[in-house]
């Protein structure tokens, strides 16, 4: 399925999660949340130009226009970590209770100035940013730097098995995210799960 997905991917190279931002030629991604269900939305994208929808309720299958996968966030995911894995360049992870987002910036503008190098747009630095922010890196890249945010532990750990940093930095570990981290300590082995990775 992978492979399938993977082949589709670079014969178009944009994937999107919003059909109201839609592009033609982009694969959605029919992803779930607490008030919506992107399975519904998969028709409308395959009318607005959308190469295929990836779907994980067969009720919304369009013959020869739609990928059924057991979970679309996982699939996301999956292809995410397929095309960094055709990659050999340096992936900087940066992450931090604080200066994240500045940081990542800063270093890209430095980095940009020598090598063509990619990194998130804006704060995308989530379970679905990360993915996002990877699928988006071209064949031309000789860098990339990738922002990770988390508010409890084991979540850098996640984005780290699909991002694979090879260098990393930790701005920070402050009081925020607490209760989700359950204490400053919590923050620092959170934030520390870089260094642990790498």
């Amino acid at each position: 399925m992978m492979e399938e997905l993977y082949r589709i991917y670079k014969q178009h190279p944009s994937v999107q999660t919003d059909t109201r931002m839609l592009k033609a030629g982009e694969i959605f991604f029919a992803l779930k949340g607490p008030a919506f269900n992107g399975n519904e939305f998969a028709k409308q994208a395959i009318e607005s130009g959308a190469a295929c929808a990836v779907i994980d309720e067969e009720k919304f299958a369009i013959p020869g226009k739609t990928i059924l996968v057991t979970d679309v966030l996982t699939a996301l995911q999956q292809l995410a970590l397929h095309h960094r894995q055709q990659f050999s360049i340096p992936f900087i992870a940066i992450t931090g209770s604080n200066g994240k987002t500045t940081t990542k910036e800063l270093i890209h503008t430095v980095l940009s100035t020598t090598f063509k190098t990619y990194t998130t747009e804006g704060n995308l630095n989530n379970h679905i940013g990360v993915p996002l922010t990877l699928l988006k890196i071209k064949t031309d890249a000789q860098m990339a730097v990738i922002e990770m945010g988390a508010n409890h532990q084991k979540e850098i750990e996640s984005y780290c098995k699909i991002a694979l940093p090879v260098y990393g930095l930790i701005t920070n570990c402050g009081k925020a995210h607490l209760e989700g981290f359950g204490g400053e300590e919590g923050v620092r082995k959170g934030k520390g799960e870089l260094y642990d990775f790498l």
